[in-house]
């Protein structure tokens, strides 16, 4: 759903809703509201299907409608040019959550009562996306992913290493591994959003969690804040294969399964795949300690789901109830189940094991999020980094992403911009 086309659609878009037709919350007959979603996430398409089964076999007046295309990104778009707006939208808490804010799609739900059980670092999350403060919040975060470092913990238990707690030690261990004739990670760069994971779970550690914001007001540049990521970055994948190019996802979730390595660089989200190839393997995780010092390191995690309802939707009290369904303690703990995911729920939820040893810092709250959650994806960094990691040059890297950064985000630049001297006192 990113891109330029869909940035201009949705500013187009956003002073067009008074007095336009749209099919949002429309009533079969006087007794029951027809609720329609369209999430985003295909891989959860059944567990959705038993919500929406579930749902209408215990509601009369209201029937609720579940759709879980696999382009939901073109099919939202699409639908949004024909002003055919569904009544909730399930999207990940990214930069189109920021275009869609922007643009007056997305209605406020500051009035929903269920968002005083949501975890307070997720709502400051979707704070931090918004493009220029805006009055209201606009979503209601439902569970969250982290990536880190994965690793196999009967390798780990059989050699005696210990989790490293800051860069050196992970260096150390990795130099351990290596020793031992072992490959200290896999990473499958091949399909080159596999190239963030690692990027996105060391800068959060090393740079503002405004970055972004901050170049775009014009206070810093990546080439400065972004250039220890960048090296450290290029030091781990050395610890990788030859050629970290050469394969892509399935084939490292299945190198890693197969215990071709000792670590694996990437979310929670990829152990469903990796256990699918080894059911009993022993996963263990931790935070990436990119830091000097222990202190310093944050779990990069971010909103993999949340639910916002739109402007266009008539019957939000229809759409409250709806999402009081899904926030359902025992509907939480089912996704989560199925998706090794983190609630963004506060409660009493049994989380995978494999996310035991990030617990520590989802439970106190020492979580940023995703770095590229603020690029746009005009700018490719995720083949910028695949690029870096063929060429090796920090200092081109930079000033590409600085160069690029210009390029394609000057429309937010310049909203920031106008924004800022508008509101000098």
């Amino acid at each position: 759903m990113k891109g330029k086309m869909l940035k201009c659609l949705f500013l187009g878009t956003a002073c067009v809703f008074a007095g336009m037709s749209l099919q949002g919350c429309s009533s079969k007959n006087s007794q029951v509201t027809e609720i329609e979603i369209v999430q985003y996430k295909p891989e959860a398409a059944s567990y959705f299907d038993q919500v929406e089964e579930e749902f209408n076999a215990t509601h009369d007046t209201i029937h609720l409608t579940i759709q879980s295309p696999n382009d939901a990104s073109t099919i939202l778009r699409t639908r949004f040019i024909r002003e055919d707006y569904p009544d909730i939208i399930g999207i990940g808490g990214d930069i189109n959550y920021s275009y869609y804010m922007d643009a007056g799609i997305l209605a406020d739900v500051s009035d929903y009562a269920g968002l005083q059980y949501i975890n307070q670092a997720y709502l400051d999350i979707d704070e931090e996306l918004k493009i220029v403060p805006i009055d209201g919040t606009f979503a209601v975060p439902y569970v969250a992913n982290a990536a880190g470092i994965l690793y196999n913990k009967d390798i780990f238990e059989e050699h005696g290493w210990q989790i490293p707690k800051n860069w050196d030690e992970l260096m150390t261990l990795c130099e351990a591994i290596r020793a031992e004739g072992l490959l200290p990670f896999e990473f499958g760069f091949k399909d080159t959003w596999t190239c963030l994971a690692p990027w996105n779970a060391m800068a959060v550690g090393l740079s503002p969690s405004d970055t972004a914001k901050q170049v775009n007001a014009g206070k810093t540049t990546f080439a400065v804040e972004y250039r220890e990521t960048a090296e450290k970055y290029m030091k781990l994948i050395e610890y990788g294969p030859a050629d970290p190019c050469a394969f892509g996802y399935n084939d490292a979730c299945t190198a890693f399964a197969r215990g071709e390595s000792a670590m694996y660089t990437i979310g929670s989200y990829a152990v469903p795949q990796i256990l699918s190839v080894n059911p009993e393997m022993n996963i263990g995780s931790f935070t990436m300690p990119a830091n000097d010092v222990h202190e310093g390191n944050t779990l990069n995690s971010g909103i993999d789901l949340q639910f916002c309802v739109t402007a266009a939707c008539k019957n939000k009290e229809a759409a409250y109830e709806v999402l009081d369904f899904l926030l359902a303690d025992e509907n939480i703990q089912k996704y989560i189940d199925a998706q090794t995911a983190i609630p963004c729920k506060v409660g009493e939820f049994e989380l995978a094991d494999v996310l035991e040893g990030m617990s520590e810092d989802i439970e106190s709250g020492n979580m940023k999020d995703y770095q590229d959650h603020y690029y746009p994806s005009e700018m490719a960094v995720d083949a910028q980094l695949q690029t870096f990691v063929i060429r090796k040059d920090v200092g081109a890297f930079l000033e590409k992403f600085d160069k690029d950064w210009l390029r394609y985000n000057r429309d937010i630049i310049y909203k920031v911009k106008k924004y800022e001297e508008e509101h000098k006192n």
